[in-house]
């Protein structure tokens, strides 16, 4: 895309030095007469430079109000102050309006993301944006008649690239034409993709993707969101966080055998649970760190979203700048060593909660079944099978993701799976091998690790999310089935990877999933037992080792990316068409604006029981096709969700009719009388990916509230662009108060205010009555979205103002 100028950038005022033919340059205090470093390869003509004067900048008036030591999650963020001279600055009750210096969407949700944008009407993106193709590959693992017989990666990807060429050609269009550079399907996986071309020291960037922290492994202040903040960041608008809490786990010691950087946030999962890092910031620090690499510093970031975390992030070291050098951007590295003042915690910095974990210490975790926080350690994990009944013969390993996909992974799986081979052993299940991206893929072929995996009798999908997110095509298990799988994926909620509820899936690292595919068995423990030969002879696995980065250097393998149009006038030229009669897109409408009244006798859609992931409200797989479609995907809505008034899925009782039937029918029917309906539910409502689908679905088909326990940041922030009404019960035992059958209005918008709390009526079918208060986190900007219906609709008043 073309250099944005320094106005739109958000850089504020700058200094100005002379060269001798008299033309202006950008002059710094610790970066001052830098060579000029583009922000990453195809990126060439907007510089790192100015992205750092900005940052050194907002800190001068940020340590001048706050005179404190700072944390380096303050720096990142106050760094990125839209006002530094004005914004409040508390942890955990400001909000603060911030300029990201980067945007990145994968197609499943780059897709709305898009349809918002080009609803905006402007002519190309405020700040640099890619779209990554990497969730629409479904992943097979054997003989499909739909690929002609075959299977796996190959057969995978031309596949995806024959049934999804609608939306890859909307997408790569809709690229070029508003300046958003294109990753094409095979590219790999969008966080793989930023870690090797984008994530730089210091900066700040938002992902479409809940794994987005993934960059911070490269010390980015990197944070999923749902599509509609992309909208306002690619538009030009500050993007607006509550001040987060900061969380320091310290890291001492060295990691040793076959525990690895997977272990240290497998550990912190099982401290701080799903749901403690809600709100916060998780920033690491301490002697330890020179003692993982940098990929392993990403993976440690990357399931940081498991825990509820805001973002995670870790202070700019050697690790990260020979990493940096190794992904051609030396001049980066260079940068980044002049400025590390700014990429590291001052001394004395203070965090509002700090954990401390001794690598020396730290044993080798397999999280699971059903929740990525329930962590037992490898030396108690067999016990645990026992105790709970868990289905010890193992169905499938599955290594790669976006969370374990580097060199060092597989090159550390590969070292186990060699040690197998020699003593004729080859994997007792379906072993599948996921490579991050196309770089990945192309070094681990020619370096030979790719040919361990597959003498050992592994399978290697294309370079794309696959099974992590739902997208496998398992044949080999009946949906009901219980049995156990082992990943080294990030998420394991219940048919998360495969549809079906009655799989345990157990999260580990790559090396020790290998091990156990190899072994068979859940019960194995590859520290101290052993397995038998072909020769019959016993043999114990070694400790698995890796090189951290390629000695031969990394292969860029195909030519996967499409760079937008550099002209305004070539993009003019080009249209963005989406066929009315499509399936899988459609243009959006805009919602309704709020009444101007409170909201009266709602039907309740569900009472939700229980965990209520976003794999709940909108499941992924097989619907992921229709995420261009919000009518078709609406179809999904709540229909994993159990009711609690009968204990089952998607089956509800109309309130009107009296019939039981699906939640999204029920749903239609009540939008069709005119009816508004309300959703009850549990303790950290929508925790999970970041799919903004999850929010505009009920908002779609009529509902107007959310009303639960508490909530997880991003779906909460999710249903408020959209304008919905997420409430928190004051009490949470107030829950129990409501019946499916009740009728529940909304009192107090008339008044609607920041920490004012509104009130629920409720009504029910013998006549009486109950009023509970609910908490809310709206803000003045947010209540403005409320009203105007939507934050697009909120933004497309400010442009045609």
């Amino acid at each position: 895309m073309q250099q944005p100028s320094v106005a739109r950038l958000g850089l504020g005022p700058v200094r100005f030095g002379l060269l001798s033919r008299g033309e202006q340059v950008l002059c710094y205090s610790s970066i001052a007469g830098a060579e000029q470093v583009p922000m990453s390869k195809v990126e060439p003509t907007i510089y790192l430079n100015d992205r750092y004067k900005v940052i050194e900048d907002n800190l001068k008036v940020v340590r001048k109000r706050l005179n404190k030591p700072l944390t380096l999650t303050e720096k990142i963020v106050y760094g990125h102050l839209d006002d530094p001279e004005t914004s409040e600055m508390i942890r955990g009750v400001s909000y603060l309006k911030l300029r990201p210096d980067r945007v990145a969407m994968q197609d499943a949700t780059a897709q709305m993301a898009m349809l918002q944008f080009i609803s905006s009407g402007l002519p190309e993106t405020a700040v640099p944006s890619t779209i990554h193709c990497d969730h629409l590959i479904e992943g097979t693992t054997s003989p499909q008649p739909d690929r002609e017989g075959a299977f796996g990666g190959v057969a995978d990807l031309n596949f995806a690239v024959k049934t999804n060429k609608e939306v890859y050609d909307f997408l790569a269009t809709a690229g070029s034409k508003y300046g958003v550079g294109f990753w094409r399907p095979g590219s790999g996986i969008i966080h793989q993709i930023v870690l090797e071309n984008y994530a730089l020291p210091g900066l700040m960037m938002i992902g479409t993707d809940s794994h987005t922290p993934n960059a911070g492994g490269l010390g980015v202040c990197a944070v999923g969101v749902g599509g509609a903040d992309a909208v306002d960041v690619m538009a030009g608008l500050p993007w607006e966080l509550k001040a987060p809490k900061v969380i320091g786990v310290k890291l001492t010691g060295k990691l040793s055998r076959w525990t690895s950087p997977k272990d240290v946030i497998l550990k912190v999962a099982g401290i701080l649970t799903v749901k403690g890092g809600t709100g916060a910031i998780v920033e690491y620090f301490g002697p330890g760190l020179d003692h993982i690499s940098c990929t392993g510093m990403a993976t440690i970031c990357n399931m940081g979203a498991e825990i509820g975390a805001t973002t995670s992030v870790f202070p700019f070291n050697k690790r990260m700048h020979d990493y940096l050098v190794a992904t051609e951007r030396k001049g980066a590295a260079s940068l980044a060593d002049s400025f590390k003042e700014h990429l590291r915690a001052d001394e004395g910095a203070t965090y509002d909660q700090v954990i401390e974990i001794n690598l020396s210490e730290l044993e080798p975790h397999i999280n699971g079944p059903f929740t990525p926080d329930l962590a037992n350690p490898l030396s108690k994990f067999a016990d645990e099978l026992r105790k709970n009944g868990w289905p010890s013969e193992l169905k499938a390993g599955l290594i790669g993701s976006c969370t374990n996909s580097s060199y060092e992974d597989m090159a550390r799986a590969a070292s186990v799976a060699r040690q197998a081979l020699a003593a004729g052993i080859k994997a007792k299940v379906p072993f599948t091998i996921s490579p991050g991206s196309e770089q990945i893929r192309a070094t681990i072929e020619r370096d030979g690790i790719m040919d361990v995996f597959e003498k050992i009798g592994g399978t290697v999908l294309s370079n794309s999310c696959g099974p992590c997110i739902g997208q496998w095509k398992r044949t080999d298990v009946k949906k009901g089935e219980a049995n156990s799988i082992i990943t080294s994926f990030n998420r394991n909620f219940a048919a998360r990877n495969d549809g079906n509820p009655s799989t345990h899936a157990f999260v580990a690292s790559p090396e020790l999933v290998t091990a156990y595919a190899i072994a068979g068995d859940l019960s194995f423990n590859p520290e101290k037992d052993t397995l038998v030969g072909a020769d019959g002879k016993e043999i114990k696995l070694e400790a698995p080792f890796g090189d951290e980065l390629p000695s031969k250097g990394f292969d860029a393998g195909a030519n996967v990316y499409q760079a937008p149009a550099t002209e305004l006038a070539e993009r003019a030229k080009l249209s963005v068409a989406v066929d009315p009669a499509s399936q899988r897109l459609q243009l959006l409408s805009p919602f309704k604006a709020w009444s101007g009244d409170d909201i009266k006798d709602c039907a309740v859609l569900i009472k939700v029981k229980g965990k209520c992931t976003t794999d709940h409200i909108s499941m992924a797989g097989p619907w992921l096709k229709y995420r261009g479609h919000l009518d078709n995907i609406s179809n999904n809505l709540l229909i994993g969700a159990i009711n609690i008034a009968n204990g089952k899925p998607n089956a509800v009782k109309n309130v009107v009719t009296g019939e039981e039937g699906p939640v999204p029918a029920t749903a239609r029917d009540y939008k069709a009388r005119g009816l508004q309906w309300v959703v009850v539910g549990d303790e950290n409502y929508g925790e999970g990916s970041s799919r903004e689908h999850a929010a505009l679905e009920p908002r779609h088909l009529g509902g107007v509230a959310i009303i639960v326990k508490s909530f997880a940041r991003i779906h909460e922030t999710n249903l408020k662009k959209q304008g919905m009404l997420p409430l928190v019960f004051a009490n949470p035992a107030d829950y129990d108060k409501i019946d499916p059958t009740d009728k529940i209005s909304i009192v107090g918008l008339k008044t609607f205010a920041p920490g004012k709390p509104l009130s629920l009526e409720g009504k029910k079918l013998d006549g009486s009555t109950y009023t509970i208060p609910v908490n809310h986190t709206f803000n003045d900007n947010q209540i403005n979205w409320f009203k105007h219906g939507s934050a697009l609709n909120a933004m497309a008043a400010v442009f045609k103002k």
